[in-house]
């Protein structure tokens, strides 16, 4: 949209940037994350109204995090819009403030993956400008290729309608529609890194370079792009270079990584690491390569999230200490023939069941690129869930779902060869895990039975 163009055309547009994305289609059910802020209210408002004709199951979701005095205030305001404008609105208050901005908001969207139930899409109003200012963040922070793709548009249930348009399109229409939203003081706090990239950065790079915005936006969608091309050949040089797997190792032939451009060889490593819960930065990352290519026969080198690499002659070990007690007894699935055994986890005794559905007890299906053996077993320090809203420790949303200390030691976590953390029964589900229908493994606590 230019300047001149009025801002009755954002329904039309957004409507056709849904038809050719497929983010929203007709009659999906949609959840939208509402602060009562602009972009979140006109984002409802757009779903609500111009675009009816989409029949929406739609709901809103309201989290006050209790982080400054008028949050109360927001939390009445919104269930008042709600009301008048006939969405349903799930909303609750935090007990303790966060301690961080990064703690709130890995709070408010396990929040909304709780309140919007699967297979219903959790729609953010993140818009260009966000995009803007989140790449021109972590290039000052250093990011390369990967740190750049900016928001993605989808990462599982998740989706970002508004990421093509601009803050002001969005103040233009409401503007347009009458629309009143609430004001968050804290957004012109120049104490945050974002709000001083939002009100001092991005406004000189305009002055200096008129449509820098845009062209922010524009490098993440090229580093997005980019990452999807890279990921199919990354895996194949993985597979390659991997020479024997199991859970908690895996072993890498350390002539073929080498034989890599360093390029490559970094994000085969990356992906290898991921897979392990470990997310080391670029001096992780520098040092971890250095260490294959000139580390002794021997030698270690201790990674985050409890991994460590161990050079073993031509052989490069990735290799994560399991913290489960020595009497654990962990349950493994070969396949998908029908079976059931008997899992010890934390002094807990759990029987397991797998086959055809529908299974008793807790249950959980299994996505079609589960690598088995699957393993029913306890949790290890490093151990990380991918969420629709990204990759979490699994120590992390323990803390978060209020689960102490010795109720997590008898916790059972499915995994698959690969080491990824697919199903904690009572807990999470891994995005793209399906819960249910096929194949389909049951848990369920012995002594309660």
């Amino acid at each position: 949209m230019t300047p001149r163009e009025p801002a009755t055309a954002l329904p039309h547009r957004l409507a056709q940037h849904l038809a050719e994305t497929g983010l929203i289609t007709h009659g999906a059910a949609v959840t939208v994350a509402l602060s009562g802020g602009l972009d979140s209210t006109v984002l409802l408002h757009l779903l609500r109204f111009p675009l009816a004709s989409l029949h929406l199951d739609l709901a809103a979701a309201h989290l006050d995090h209790a982080m400054r005095p008028g949050s109360a205030g927001d939390a009445a305001w919104v269930r008042g819009l709600c009301a008048a404008w006939g969405v349903p609105l799930a909303s609750a208050r935090l007990q303790e403030p966060p301690r961080s901005e990064a703690e709130a908001r890995d709070l408010r969207y396990g929040f909304l993956e709780d309140v919007a139930a699967a297979p219903a899409l959790i729609a953010t109003a993140h818009h260009l400008d966000d995009q803007a200012e989140t790449v021109l963040l972590r290039v000052g922070r250093g990011a390369g290729v990967r740190g750049v793709r900016g928001i993605a548009p989808r990462r599982g249930r998740l989706v970002r309608p508004l990421l093509p348009f601009t803050r002001a399109e969005l103040e233009d229409y409401a503007r347009a529609a009458g629309i009143a939203f609430r004001e968050d003081p804290t957004n012109r706090a120049l104490s945050l890194a974002r709000n001083r990239i939002r009100h001092l950065a991005l406004p000189a790079l305009e002055r200096a370079r008129p449509g820098s915005t845009r062209t922010l936006a524009a490098l993440a969608d090229r580093a997005r792009d980019a990452e999807r091309r890279w990921a199919p050949l990354v895996r194949r040089l993985a597979d390659d270079a991997i020479v024997e797997r199991s859970r908690g190792r895996v072993a890498l032939a350390r002539d073929v990584l080498r034989s890599y451009h360093p390029g490559a060889r970094a994000r085969v490593l990356r992906l290898v690491l991921r897979r392990f819960g470990s997310m080391p930065g670029r001096a992780g990352t520098r040092a971890a390569l250095e260490f294959i290519n000139s580390g002794p026969s021997g030698g270690e080198l201790h990674l985050p999230g409890g991994v460590r690499l161990r050079r073993d002659f031509d052989r490069i070990q990735v290799v994560r200490e399991d913290a489960s007690p020595p009497n654990d007894v962990p349950v493994e699935i070969t396949g998908t023939t029908p079976g059931s055994g008997r899992a010890r986890i934390g002094g807990r005794a759990y029987d397991v069941r797998w086959g055809s559905g529908p299974l008793t007890g807790l249950t959980t299906g299994v996505p079609r690129d589960a690598e088995f053996p699957l393993r029913i077993g306890g949790w290890a320090p490093g151990d990380r869930i991918r969420l629709a809203y990204g990759s979490k420790k699994l120590k992390k949303l323990f803390a978060e779902r209020r689960i102490d200390r010795p109720a997590r030691a008898g916790l059972p976590v499915l995994t698959d060869a690969r080491g990824r953390v697919l199903w904690v029964p009572g807990v999470a589900r891994a995005a793209g895990v399906p819960d249910g229908g096929g194949f389909e493994i049951a848990v369920v606590d012995a002594e309660e039975h």
